[in-house]
């Protein structure tokens, strides 16, 4: 069994932003979907997971070799339909970390520190500034338990808060602002 497998949501039509953000690239001309792809794998990740969704048939085109991919239909739903389309996709693994396309910053760093010494009830997530954000880390303990109510544009922020999630400070790794335009 995996250690941490990564698991990026990119499924988003990207409305604030004028486009899906998994078909962005940096000023270089690197997608923003590599990006993301490369902090998780550097970062510590055995095997990474892309949810697509809006465009997904043109941003597949963009995912790294190597990544396996997986479409949320229900995508429109907002981010709990990526989250559990890739939860139920992930291959056996302690603990999973999850990311967003629109972290073009992030880096492999904080995917390290926020994995460190996971285990499967490990709950945390990076904390930039005394905000939190991503990556997030997820026991596979709770897996099953976050599944059951996954809802709306919210993502696992709820359980989080109310499973008392540990903070990682990762304010001096940079990579926690979010391109929303």
């Amino acid at each position: 069994m995996s250690e941490v497998v990564g698991l990026l949501l990119a499924a988003g039509a990207g409305r604030r932003f004028g486009g899906p953000k998994a078909l962005a690239r940096d000023a270089s001309g690197r997608p923003w979907l590599r990006l993301a792809h490369d902090a998780l794998v550097e970062g510590g990740c055995t095997d990474v997971t892309v949810v697509l969704g809006a465009t997904a048939d043109e941003a597949r085109a963009l995912v790294p070799d190597g990544a396996r991919v997986v479409v949320a239909d229900d995508w429109e739903r907002g981010q709990s339909a990526s989250l559990a389309a890739g939860l139920r996709a992930l291959p056996p693994a302690v603990a999973v970390a999850v990311t967003l396309v629109d972290l073009p910053g992030q880096t492999a760093a904080a995917v390290a520190r926020v994995g460190h010494d996971a285990r499967p009830a490990s709950l945390r997530r990076a904390v930039f500034g005394g905000r939190p954000g991503h990556p997030v880390l997820l026991g596979r303990d709770h897996w099953a338990d976050l599944l059951d109510v996954l809802a709306g544009d919210e993502g696992a922020r709820t359980y989080l808060r109310s499973h008392g999630a540990e903070g990682v400070d990762c304010t001096d790794l940079g990579g926690g602002e979010d391109v929303d335009r």
